[in-house]
């Protein structure tokens, strides 16, 4: 019983401190963002890092999970002669939800996680030490310009990743269930709402906010040597993907059912 209590009062006590200090850092964030010097440079460095290097896997994870769809609602359709409702059913899926976070969660795993082992090696290497003394704010020169970084890519990458994700539905629609391209285009968008399309991208943004603090307050905090960044980094990720889902749920529920 005791160690029972232990455990839960540790896991309280780590996840207030978790809130207060990825809070404090948000705000410090917030300020270093508005405040010059701006570091341009390195801003557009993590935009290429962050955005274009994650085409690939972008494209490849939202082109198959548009097949997916697509080949899963026509199983149950083809036994209603609903076919011609498969493109609406993509298009609203990947927008709404499976786009916004299937991205977050891929830039979680691969840059989340890059950025907590950086900056973890940073602080077991004294680094980040060196720019505190040296009275460079550690916040200003790292942590800002890869939350810049990520508000400016995750949208953008997601606004990609939707239309990849449509596409591997209209190769399902047309070339495999015989929709014509006309048919596919206008059950497309025909039922696609600005709000579908805008509440995803509010989610992104807020994906990327979650991504940056969580991965540089984990980097920025380790201790331990080689093994803490390690440790850093699955933690940093995994409470990305945790917290990416929880934020997807609670914004779900705003927009569709109390607005």
């Amino acid at each position: 019983m005791k160690t029972t209590a232990e455990t839960i009062g540790k896991t309280v006590l780590d996840a207030v401190k978790f809130s207060g200090g990825t809070f404090t850092l948000f705000c410090q964030t917030l300020l270093a963002v508005a405040l010059p010097p701006f570091r341009t440079r390195q801003t557009f460095e993590q935009m290429v890092k962050i955005g274009v290097d994650s085409l690939p896997i972008a494209t490849l994870t939202s082109f198959f999970m548009g097949v997916v769809i697509a080949l899963q609602s026509a199983y149950q359709m083809q036994k209603v002669n609903a076919e011609m409702y498969i493109p609406s059913l993509v298009a609203i899926s990947i927008t709404r939800e499976i786009g916004p976070v299937l991205t977050g969660l891929v830039v979680a795993g691969r840059v989340g996680a890059s950025i907590a082992a950086e900056l973890g090696s940073m602080k077991v290497t004294e680094q980040i030490d060196a720019l505190e003394t040296l009275a460079a704010p550690p916040v200003k020169y790292l942590v800002a310009p890869r939350f810049v970084a990520l508000f400016t890519m995750l949208p953008l990458l997601t606004i990609y990743a939707d239309a990849i994700g449509i596409f591997g539905g209209y190769v399902v629609s047309v070339f495999k269930l015989g929709l014509s391209h006309a048919l596919y285009v206008r059950m497309t968008f025909d039922p696609l709402a600005l709000k579908d399309i805008f509440s995803g991208l509010f989610k992104t943004v807020v994906f990327a906010m979650i991504i940056c603090i969580t991965a540089c307050y984990e980097g920025m905090r380790v201790e331990g040597g080689a093994e803490g960044v390690g440790n850093a980094t699955t933690r940093a990720v995994v409470t990305s993907f945790v917290l990416i889902i929880i934020a997807d749920a609670f914004f779900t529920v705003i927009f569709y059912f109390l607005t």
